[in-house]
């Protein structure tokens, strides 16, 4: 029989929860198995991997062949790094130190990486507000531009209608002065043609 380490879904609609199974390779994929050696949920931050590292062991020992996503979270819980290290024959002590060495640089890349998008997060909402602040000051450049505009439009037009009524009333005043001056002369006229008819009575 050709084993095979995979995974299994388990769980409801959009919300995965996987085992970790030894399985014959012809079987489905949610089908008949061997034995359970593990869990894995990637709903969690980070995702949550819990693995029986004896069991696994022994079946990788068997000729059991992992697939790629069981192969990478050997690699990432440091199953697959003691396998190599105990291949070169090394010290357990030597091998537990190493272990314990890359799961602690794997947690700092990890709290770098969360630190990194944090840090983004904030000069994204720094950059928006900044933006926002811009925008504000510009509208409010613009809106006192425009009132300042409607408020020499109102003085030009106001100015305009006060020098239109001052020619009106100068008009007004020459067309008096004219209409007076027509009424002083005509009394005058009319004296004039009067005297000849007296005079030739």
């Amino acid at each position: 029989m050709a084993t095979k380490l995979r995974l299994t879904r388990m769980g409801r609609k959009k919300r995965p929860f996987f085992r970790v199974v030894v399985a014959d390779s012809r079987s489905p994929r949610d089908g008949r198995f061997v034995e359970i050696v593990g869990h894995y949920d990637p709903t969690t931050n980070p995702a949550k991997i819990t693995l029986k590292e004896d069991r696994i062991n022994y079946w990788l020992d068997t000729g059991a062949t992992p697939s790629d996503t069981v192969r990478n979270l050997c690699r990432e819980t440091g199953i697959l790094l003691r396998r190599h290290l105990q291949a070169q024959g090394l010290d357990e002590e030597v091998i537990a130190q190493e272990v314990e060495k890359f799961l602690a640089a794997k947690i700092d890349r990890r709290e770098k990486a969360v630190d990194k998008k944090q840090q983004k997060k904030e000069e994204a909402e720094k950059a928006a507000a900044e933006k926002a602040a811009a925008e504000k000051a510009a509208a409010e450049a613009k809106a006192a531009e425009e009132e300042e505009a409607a408020k020499a439009k109102a003085e030009a037009a106001e100015k305009a209608e006060a020098e239109a009524a001052e020619k009106a009333e100068v008009a007004e005043k020459a067309e008096a002065e004219v209409a007076e001056k027509a009424e002083a002369e005509a009394p005058a006229e009319g004296d004039a043609d009067a005297a000849p008819e007296e005079a030739a009575e």
